[in-house]
């Protein structure tokens, strides 16, 4: 069992890379299972109906979302219906959408969690409390689970990494749109990244426009983002799954650029 996980895509460049990327990094690590972060995905700031379909249409089977999960206001319209997409569990109740799913893919299943942090990010219910009722309720069901938990903070990641070690096969950061390489399988059997990084252009300030960023930073008035154009750069990992225990057996990093397409 092997899942490639995708991390931020941002923007029409991001959409671009996935494009060129994917059909080469399918056909090297022969991936089970793709999974990729959408929640920048249209023009830095959420997804539409259109996107995630051109998502899945070039090969990618779900969809984890974050803290712009409801930036386009045609997400209301979809999210219910789409059980391949999973915004963050610690929402409220009654918030629309899901926080996990089964992604199946052939004879293969993968549980899919979705959560966001609370250190320097909007205050949700408790992503520590959340994950452990959805494992005791999805208990002996999956035997490979997936979490992506879209956080700012590096020590609140590394905490979850921690909390699940040995309970789900992977825990993989995004959010912070730079790839870590703390990736390592923990002592207990679960494959850990802080964060797997972004998806969009190489030359933006974490994937947006350079000058806007600096004259925030610089000025501390009120700036409009947006996505930067240019050349583009992909992160992902390919995760190992044991086919007996579920837990991880490897995990890679994966770093390609648009001039080079190298492979690290």
């Amino acid at each position: 069992m092997r899942v490639l996980f995708i991390g931020d895509i941002v923007g029409s460049v991001g959409r671009k890379a996935l494009k060129a990327c994917l059909p080469r990094l399918t056909a090297k690590y022969n991936p089970t299972i793709v999974i990729a972060n959408g929640e920048n995905a249209a023009a830095g700031r959420g997804i539409t109906a259109a996107i995630a379909k051109e998502m899945f249409e070039l090969g990618v089977h779900g969809i984890t979302m974050g803290n712009h999960t409801w930036d386009q206001k045609e997400i209301f319209d979809f999210i219910d219906g789409e059980e391949r997409m999973v915004r963050p569990a610690n929402f409220p109740n009654g918030t629309p959408g899901r926080g996990y799913t089964t992604i199946k893919v052939k004879d293969k299943e993968l549980l899919l969690i979705n959560l966001q942090g609370r250190t320097f990010l909007p205050p949700l219910d408790c992503p520590f409390e959340k994950v452990d009722g959805i494992l005791a309720a999805q208990k002996k069901k999956h035997k490979f689970t997936l979490v992506d938990f879209h956080a700012e903070a590096t020590s609140e990641k590394l905490a979850m990494g921690w909390h699940l070690d040995g309970r789900v096969s992977a825990v993989v950061g995004t959010h912070t749109h730079v790839q870590t390489h703390d990736e390592r399988i923990l002592p207990s059997g679960t494959a850990y990244v802080t964060d797997v990084g972004m998806v969009g252009p190489q030359n933006g300030i974490l994937g947006m426009e350079k000058r806007a960023v600096l004259q925030k930073f610089q000025t501390q008035l009120p700036v409009r983002f947006v996505v930067d154009e240019g050349k583009w750069h992909f992160h992902a990992v390919s995760i190992d799954l044991d086919p007996d225990t579920g837990l991880g057996t490897k995990i890679q990093l994966i770093r390609m650029e648009e001039d080079q397409l190298l492979f690290e």
